[in-house]
């Protein structure tokens, strides 16, 4: 059984432009994305527009069922570099030629945005016609204004779209300066999210029946691994009325009574207990896919369980003296506070770890078991009878007295009883290599797949009996490889649909960048300035600390120019 609720249905012979929207990942990821589906239905505003989605592995549109030939503009979604592959695979699929040279007027327009497609463009450029960089509401119809009034159907000249910002255009490899929206008030925000009914578990969405709220835009923790520290600044704020308001029309327009808050740094929000609490108030279940450990309290953390929040995940990265030098400043103590709040309010909780980073040392392994072995020993040292627990069920009790004009009383006496009775919680680990990125202090950085290796082997060894996932380090490298990456990296993509590329010559293409060196993402303008990432890049030496903006003095780091 498959049925999708909001499926926005045109006549496509009616429409001046036909857009294919292309994730190049499978449905359940797709429809996860809130960036994918803002796109799909922001173009079907305009009447002159009908916008499909395409889903790999599919090369035909799940709306009309038409193929991917048949459409004006193609644009991919590229939220991970891994998906390189997929876009050239379904280019080839579609009987579309790869290389953009070899493209006619008969051919559609090959667009690309995202995180991946804004940070850099070189080695999918051989591919792509035209990269947006930046937030797509902010170009997007002045881009498609301009494809009606250009010729470039019929000329493929696409030179008039170099006058526009944000606009990345492969054939003259031109400079361009991130385009993003000054102000929240300006996002597109989702009221109709299409929502999935099926029992295939392929196909069930990670936000399954959730409305996805935008909550913000940005980080300016400045986490230096972490490109989304850096490349969408200065951070926005959604209003707390607006959020509410548009929670109840997609509640409206949907039935769905989740919702998940949506945005780089979510605990990061201004107003975050207050919105969680009105949110609860209305009936809502709230989530998040992950918070910041130094802005979550224990009311938080009381506020999302009672508006029915699972699993707590973090992201602790590393041991403190490591943490330091990523200027993650949060000490032992604040992880093991958040996680014993967590364990006796029955949160199964998820923690994120990174090795590979800067001077970390083998020791630092050692240490990082240690610490991992102790927080997985927490969860046997609460006392079911805690105060907390006792806390917990006088708040739900009250909001679900509060909702129960919508919810009914029996499901009210209901939620409140299951909190009585505390549940065994579980602890789980992720381990990461870290990926250099661009437009971060570690662009300059490098990844040493045979150390990965070793203290990945380490680890595996020393944490037996821990609940631990580890990403591959031979995957780790060339996702480094295309990230960092040049023009030529392309030619690798292109092969590896003919061949298997061995993981020497992965290898052998890595980068490894000087301060003074060019840089393929140099045309690449994202506000923030290469002096200030250099100055970052030498404080991961120091372990010296750049306070969060938002609260301390501003860095002149060139975002808010």
């Amino acid at each position: 059984m498959f049925r999708e609720k909001n499926v926005i249905v045109k006549n496509p012979l009616k429409a001046d432009i036909r857009f294919g929207l292309v994730y190049p990942n499978v449905y359940k990821t797709a429809m996860s994305s809130l960036g994918y589906q803002i796109l799909y239905n922001y173009v079907n505003e305009r009447e002159d527009s009908y916008c499909e989605r395409i889903i790999y592995p599919s090369v035909r549109s799940l709306e009309t069922n038409s193929p991917l030939a048949d459409f004006d503009i193609i644009s991919f979604s590229l939220q991970y570099e891994q998906d390189y592959f997929n876009v050239l695979e379904i280019l080839r699929n579609a009987d579309i030629p790869l290389r953009r040279e070899d493209r006619t007027s008969e051919d559609p327009l090959i667009i690309a945005g995202g995180p991946c497609a804004s940070s850099n463009p070189l080695p999918l450029s051989d591919f792509i016609d035209i990269f947006v960089i930046g937030e797509a509401e902010a170009v997007l119809y002045d881009f498609l204004d301009l494809y009606l009034e250009s010729d470039v159907r019929n000329k493929r000249d696409f030179s008039p779209f170099l006058n526009m910002q944000g606009l990345y255009v492969s054939e003259f490899n031109n400079n361009t300066k991130i385009i993003l929206l000054d102000d929240m008030k300006d996002a597109y925000h989702l009221t109709y999210p299409i929502v999935t009914e099926t029992d295939d578990n392929d196909f069930i969405p990670a936000f399954s029946n959730t409305i996805l709220l935008n909550v913000s835009r940005a980080c300016s923790r400045g986490c230096r691994f972490c490109m989304s520290s850096y490349m969408y600044r200065p951070l926005r704020e959604t209003d707390l009325e607006n959020l509410l308001s548009i929670a109840e029309d997609a509640r409206s327009n949907t039935g769905l009574n989740k919702i998940s808050l949506i945005g780089a740094a979510v605990s990061d929000y201004s107003k975050i207990n207050e919105l969680t609490d009105a949110l609860r108030e209305k009936g809502f279940q709230v989530s998040t896919p992950s918070m910041r450990i130094e802005s979550i309290t224990k009311e938080t953390l009381l506020a999302l369980k009672s508006s029915g929040l699972k699993t707590l995940t973090i992201a602790p990265e590393s041991i403190y003296s490591l943490r330091r030098r990523i200027n993650k400043d949060i000490s032992d103590e604040d992880v093991f506070r958040v996680i014993n709040d967590a364990i006796e309010l029955g949160f199964n909780i998820k923690l994120y770890f990174l090795i590979g980073l800067p001077y970390e040392t083998q020791e630092d392994i050692e240490e990082l078991a240690s610490l991992m072995k102790q927080i997985d020993s927490m969860k046997h040292n609460i006392d079911s009878n805690s105060k907390s627990s006792i806390k917990l069920n006088d708040i739900s009790s009250k909001s679900m007295s509060n909702s129960s004009s919508k919810n009914g009383d029996g499901l009210s006496r209901k939620k409140s009883k299951s909190f009585k009775k505390k549940s065994k919680v579980s602890i789980s680990f992720s381990v990461n290599p870290v990926i250099p990125k661009p437009h971060t202090p570690l662009q300059w950085g490098s990844y040493d797949l045979k150390e990965i290796k070793s203290k990945i082997r380490y680890l595996k060894k020393n944490l037996k009996g821990l609940d631990i996932k580890f990403d591959s380090a031979k995957l780790g490298l060339i996702q480094y490889v295309l990230s960092c990456g040049d023009k030529e990296i392309g030619n690798l993509i292109e092969r590896s649909l003919n061949e298997k590329i061995s993981i020497k010559e992965w290898a052998q293409n890595a980068p490894d960048y000087k301060f003074g060196d060019d840089l393929p993402w140099d045309s690449i303008d994202v506000s923030v300035s290469k002096d200030f990432l250099i100055s970052e890049y030498e404080k991961i030496r120091t372990s010296e600390q750049t306070p969060w903006c938002e609260d301390g003095p501003c860095y002149n780091c060139g975002a808010c120019d």
